[in-house]
């Protein structure tokens, strides 16, 4: 339960609620238009294990008073009252703020100050920019007037436009008594915000508040937001976006590490109210920061997010490839490792994995490896949660593990057709099935990388396991691409052709004996080395399909050739087919 204080500022008093751990440090809330202190309430659990929190009604809403006049709700009243909080509240040191909108806009005020270190320890900022930056920062593109400088800044004020409306005095206030009703924007932010309407919550004052709120858009038009302002800070500041916030634009923050001593940029794949849908993220995000300036070594997900500092492609991500012991999976964990990823490799042969984090070991590259069977199913989950526990959650998933099967069908009996199936598709399920989940409750978006094969469109003699499974890794993929679109999550399949793998050299043949089997072995594994395509190129290919997220990437201009032509004359390919055998 929650002890309500009152601060007075002036002839305003302001509700704040306690909650949470009283020894600890402290964590101030702060929400915007049309708000209350019920913004965070599914934030604040997250938090009260470790925090003492304070959550702020501001004046005008829910409990705090509303005083009259256009300009008494104004980012510097705002701003004024967070200061009398943190003062009155704060326990005489710095606190940790974490706030949203207008809450975050006025607190950008309070940071820019020169004393501004004694108030605030670190500050998250959530859908709110400094108005102050964002008018420098269009001022500096519209000086070098290029088409896309000019349409940037548009595009800023044109996201902003609606403000212009909920600025006019008297006709936004009657339109909200006579149209607006919880259940109405309760509603109408659910299906914006993909966030469930029981999530949504709202302050038993909710249509007062949005009508006295309305008071904020008059002062900040009122006072010119776009006149030249110097502001800087050294309070280490966390930007939090979402890449369908309305009003705000991820461009805008471009510059932001010209004003600020050390700020870092997250983009989360959600709308403007992410303390509704993303609320676990926004919790986690603030605990990382406070943390990192609290002396512990910064996570990971904080260390890509710094702005202003060069880094390489994957530096500070993590990556995630199973069948990594020999082959394609070793030269992508290499290839990704050179790009400055930490990598988790796993092998159903545990010492070839080892031998994989070895070698990235030696180039100075981080690397973890385990063995892991992808057909079970417990053990790819037990795999997984280790994984997101010890190491994070990925950011790029490979599932590349895979066997080979050659052998005319009615040859093939039922047990080696079942026993492809479930390492190349099951394993390719299973390993989304433990991560993906974790990856879109993230809400930071990330990449899943399926090894299919170009036997996945084409139909031919005596792979009929072995192309069934490839093909089932294909649609799979493209199913999978689609679902995870709205967490910001990318699949990409990958169709090698004939790449020389030890998978050639280790493919099981059906109907013949064992002689003749390990005959064929050699001989295929020998013309495939003679075509001289090794794995380190498919490894290429698959770091550029996760920078680029490429959907279907052929490899090899056998592959691609195939792509296309079997798109453009399916017929002929199948008549191919029908008279000719690789194997023999």
């Amino acid at each position: 339960m929650a002890e309500k204080h009152v601060v007075r500022n002036g002839e305003v008093d302001l509700a704040v609620y306690e909650q949470g751990n009283p020894d600890g440090p402290t964590v101030l809330l702060l929400h915007g238009w049309p708000d209350s202190h019920h913004l965070w309430d599914n934030v604040v659990p997250e938090l009260t294990d470790r925090f003492r929190v304070l959550s702020v009604d501001n004046r005008g809403h829910g409990e705090s008073s509303n005083p009259p006049g256009t300009a008494a709700i104004s980012t510097t009243t705002l701003a004024a009252d967070y200061v009398a909080v943190i003062e009155a509240l704060g326990g005489g040191a710095p606190v940790h703020v974490l706030a949203h909108d207008w809450g975050s806009v006025a607190t950008w005020e309070v940071v820019c100050r020169p004393d501004s270190a004694r108030l605030i320890a670190s500050f998250t900022s959530v859908s709110g920019p400094s108005i102050a930056h964002v008018g420098k920062w269009a001022r500096s593109r519209l000086a070098r007037p290029t088409p896309r400088n000019i349409a940037l800044p548009l595009a800023q004020l044109g996201s902003f436009a609606y403000s212009t409306f909920l600025a006019l005095p008297g006709l936004p206030k009657a339109a909200i008594k006579v149209g607006m009703s919880e259940q109405l924007w309760r509603s109408a932010l659910s299906a914006a915000e993909g966030a469930p309407p029981e999530d949504i919550h709202l302050a038993p004052t909710f249509k007062q508040d949005m009508a006295n709120g309305l008071r904020i858009y008059r002062s900040t038009w009122a006072a010119n937001p776009l006149r030249a302002r110097d502001e800087y800070t050294t309070v280490p500041t966390q930007i939090i976006i979402g890449t369908r916030d309305p009003a705000v634009r991820q461009s805008s923050y471009a510059d932001e590490d010209q004003w600020a001593d050390q700020v870092w940029l997250r983009v989360v794949k959600g709308g403007h109210w992410l303390p509704f849908s993303h609320p676990q993220l926004l919790a986690a995000a603030t605990i990382e920061l406070i943390d990192s300036v609290t002396g512990t070594p910064p996570a990971r997900a904080l260390r890509r997010a710094r702005m202003g500092v060069p880094r390489k492609p994957f530096e500070d991500q993590l990556v995630v490839i199973t069948g990594g012991g020999n082959g394609i999976g070793r030269e992508t964990a290499l290839a990704f490792a050179r790009a400055g990823s930490e990598v988790v490799v796993s092998d159903v042969n545990g010492i070839a994995a080892e031998a994989t984090a070895a070698l990235i070991a030696q180039a100075g590259g981080i690397a973890h490896a385990y063995e892991l069977d992808v057909s079970d199913e417990s053990a790819m989950r037990k795999h997984a949660d280790g994984v997101i526990r010890e190491h994070g959650v990925p950011d790029v998933l490979i599932n590349n593990a895979g066997i080979g099967q050659a052998g005319r069908f009615l040859d093939t009996s039922a047990e080696d057709f079942d026993r492809v199936l479930t390492v190349n598709l099951h394993g390719v399920v299973n390993g989304c099935r433990a991560f993906a989940g974790a990856m879109a409750e993230r809400g930071l978006g990330g990449h899943i990388v399926n090894l299919s094969s170009m036997a996945a469109y084409t139909p031919q003699q005596a792979f009929s396991a072995y192309s069934t499974s490839k093909a089932a890794v294909f649609m799979f993929s493209d199913c999978l691409r689609a679902e995870l679109a709205g967490s910001g999550i990318g699949v990409s399949t990958i169709c090698p052709g004939i790449v020389h793998t030890d998978i050639v050299a280790n493919t099981r043949m059906s109907g013949v004996s064992a002689e003749e089997e390990r005959r064929r072995q050699q001989l295929y594994d020998r013309l495939y080395r003679l075509r001289g395509y090794g794995p380190e190129k498919v490894a290429k290919q698959i770091v550029r399909a996760v920078q680029k997220n490429r959907d279907v990437v052929p490899v090899t201009p056998e592959a691609r050739l195939q792509y296309v032509f079997g798109r453009f004359a399916p017929s002929v390919v199948r008549f191919a087919a029908a008279r000719g055998s690789l194997v023999r």
